[in-house]
């Protein structure tokens, strides 16, 4: 009896030691993922198409703090000179590099060539490219104009790829590089009232699969990032106006330091393909591919619902 006592005690004294140095390890190796992913780009040329996004202002201040040498794109030169300011104010000259700043505008592609040379002479060569540049529009699809699809598909499709064969060549030459999509899960799914969103989506996710086979033989890395909602701040008037369907988004979305965090862990693992999306996201996507019949059944559920919706919100308007 003494012995099995004995034993019992002893049991319990190798659980408790493997607790706690389980419990004083793990964060320690969440430390060193975090370094690891940090060093991944430092004293790297980062280019960034969309730096004005929530996100891409988080990459941004998460890729300066890791050392990165930056190329910031967006529309808007004046909040561009802000954002830039920002950075540099809060960081350690001895450590960080002032970024460099291009103006670009997907939705103007005769400029797009232009600003390619541009690019390449910041600092004579890339690194890291993530393309996270989007255009949002959501309605039926008999109430868009021609010309406004012409305009997401611009943003969404032709502005990356242009800017992606534009500086292909130099990748080339120098056998390295890494290509980051940051794309919508509407790029593997379709949701009604977003048909062109999604076949833009759709349309840039296959120019990035198939391009990462062509250029792995140069020592190039695609990845691709596929994301649900972006949760933003908001401010309480939003929330209001927004109700529900805000809420339900913020449950189901996933916010900027997580999706900072997510592509430095993809540019140090190196991983081909990332799914950032809650658990109903993803079983829609295997039900889509197992079930279509189900998943369509679903979806024409889900319209029949939004369009009553709507009736309701013009009744009370």
């Amino acid at each position: 009896m003494s012995d099995i006592t004995g034993l019992d005690v002893t049991t319990l004294w190798l659980v408790l030691a493997v607790v706690v140095i389980t419990a004083a390890v793990f964060p320690l190796y969440r430390m060193m993922l975090r370094h690891l992913a940090k060093t991944t780009v430092r004293n790297k040329v980062v280019l960034i198409t969309d730096s004005l996004s929530a996100h891409g202002n988080e990459f941004a201040k998460r890729f300066h703090s890791g050392g990165a040498r930056l190329v910031l794109c967006g529309n808007n030169w004046e909040r561009l000179e802000t954002l830039a300011e920002q950075m540099t104010d809060k960081s350690d000259p001895t450590s960080t590099f002032p970024p460099k700043l291009v103006e670009l505008d997907f939705s103007d592609m005769e400029s797009v060539p232009e600003v390619i040379s541009e690019i390449l002479e910041c600092f004579g060569c890339l690194d890291i490219l993530i393309f996270n540049s989007s255009m949002k529009v959501k309605a039926p699809v008999q109430c868009l104009s021609l010309e406004m699809e012409r305009t997401v598909m611009d943003v969404n499709y032709f502005g990356p790829i242009t800017l992606a064969k534009g500086v292909l060549p130099s990748l080339i030459s120098r056998r390295t590089g890494h290509i980051l999509l940051v794309n919508s899960i509407q790029g593997k799914l379709t949701v009604p009232f977003r048909a062109t969103y999604a076949a833009s989506k759709h349309a840039v996710q296959a120019f990035f699969d198939c391009l990462r086979a062509e250029v792995q033989q140069y020592g190039i890395i695609v990845s691709t990032v596929n994301h649900t909602f972006i949760n933003t701040p908001t401010t309480e008037d939003e929330a209001k106006s927004t109700g529900k369907t805000f809420t339900k988004q913020k449950s189901l979305g996933v916010n900027p330091e997580e999706m900072a965090s997510e592509l430095l862990n993809t540019l140090s693992s190196k991983k081909k393909e990332i799914l950032m999306a809650r658990f109903i996201s993803k079983a829609a996507i295997y039900t889509r591919s197992l079930f279509p019949n189900l998943f369509f059944a679903i979806m024409a559920a889900g319209v029949k619902t939004t369009t009553a919706e709507m009736s309701e919100d013009e009744k009370v308007t």
